[in-house]
C-alpha cells in the first residue's frame, strides 16, 4: 500500500501479478521517454520522431498488420529517436517503464469500446499504473472523433482522477494519423484532453518498478 494518500478516487484495483512478459521483450535503461498506446501504422510515432529528434518514443502497436506496416515503415527512416513495439501496450508498460519515466502519453483515436465502457482507457485500472510511470508535469494526449468519449473522460478525470486538463479542438488540417485524416476529411469534430500529472499526485505504484526486475520463467508455473 501506498505511504501517502491516494490523489483519485478510482476504486479498483490493477493486478500486476496476471501479467507476463510480451514475446520477444528486452528492457530499457530508465532514461525520460515518451510512450504511444496503440500506434497503428506508426504515421505519427515517425513525424513525432522526426520534429523531435531530443526525445526518444516507444510506440507500441499489438495488432500484428498494422505493426508490419508501421515496423517497413519505421525500418526505412531508421529514426535513432525511435523504438517501435509489437506487444501488448499494457504488459510492456508493466515489465518495461519505470516510476515517473514517460514525459508525454500518447493515445491517438483509442477503440471508444462502445458495448464495454470498462474497456475505455480511464475507466481501467491499468490507468492508474500509467500515471505512476508519468513524471511529475508529464502530459498523457487523449484524442477522439467520439464526443461521448471525450465528454465521459472529462468527468472522469474531474471526479474521479482528480487532474487537470486540457480540452482542443483538432484544427481540419492536421494529419497525424490515418484515422484523424479520415475523420477530419469527414467534417467531424476530432478533440483532444492534454491530461497532466501534478507534482504530489499519489497512486498505489509510485514505488513499483518494472516487472522485468522480479519476474523469473518460475511465475508462470
Amino acid at each position: 500500500m501506498p505511504s501517502n494518500p491516494l490523489s483519485h478516487h478510482f476504486p479498483r484495483v490493477f493486478h500486476l501479478a496476471s501479467l507476463r512478459p510480451p514475446r520477444d521483450f528486452y528492457p530499457i535503461a530508465d532514461t525520460p521517454i515518451c510512450l504511444e498506446i496503440g500506434a497503428g501504422k506508426g504515421k505519427h510515432a515517425l513525424l513525432f520522431a522526426s520534429q523531435n529528434p531530443d526525445k526518444h518514443l516507444y510506440a507500441i502497436e499489438r495488432t500484428t498488420i498494422k505493426f508490419g506496416a508501421f515496423d517497413k515503415q519505421a525500418g526505412m527512416a531508421n529514426p535513432p529517436n525511435l523504438t517501435a513495439i509489437h506487444a501488448d501496450a499494457i504488459a510492456w508498460t508493466a515489465f518495461a517503464v519505470y516510476p515517473k519515466q514517460l514525459q508525454t502519453c500518447f493515445i491517438l483515436y483509442p477503440n471508444p469500446e462502445p458495448k464495454n465502457k470498462n474497456q475505455r482507457f480511464l475507466n481501467m485500472p491499468f490507468f492508474e499504473l500509467l500515471l505512476s510511470k508519468m513524471a511529475d508535469g508529464g502530459q498523457i494526449i487523449l484524442a477522439s472523433n467520439i464526443g461521448d468519449y471525450i465528454d465521459e473522460a472529462e468527468r472522469l478525470l474531474t471526479d474521479v482522477w482528480q487532474l487537470p486538463y486540457a480540452k482542443r479542438q483538432i484544427e481540419p488540417t492536421s494529419a497525424r494519423t490515418h484515422f484523424e485524416i479520415k475523420y477530419l476529411a469527414r467534417g467531424e469534430l476530432c478533440q483532444e484532453l492534454i491530461i497532466t500529472k501534478p507534482s504530489g499526485y499519489h497512486t498505489r505504484f509510485d514505488e513499483t518498478l518494472p516487472l522485468h526486475l522480479s519476474w523469473s520463467p518460475s511465475d508462470e508455473a
